[in-house]
């Protein structure tokens, strides 16, 4: 599973409104930086509280990312 459609399922399963779920990824050689975009009602339900669900999330992408020798930066993006 690529990076961009992990981070893709992951969020559509916290929000409200899935369809409004989009991930862009721009990848150089080393690092790929993936910009999640959700429904403004829904940006709070993908930071969580204290920023927890967003570091989770993080965190999920870039262990994913190391098994391809990758370097992932996610960024909430309105």
């Amino acid at each position: 599973m690529m990076l961009k459609d992990l981070l893709e399922y992951l969020a559509k399963a916290l929000v409200d409104d899935p369809e409004s779920v989009h991930v862009e990824a721009v990848e150089t050689e080393t690092t790929v930086v993936l910009e999640l975009s959700v429904a403004k009602d829904d940006v709070g339900k993908v930071i969580g509280k204290q920023g927890r669900i967003a570091r989770a999330l993080r965190t999920i992408v870039k262990a994913s990312a190391v098994r391809d020798g990758k370097r992932a930066i996610v960024e909430i993006v309105d």
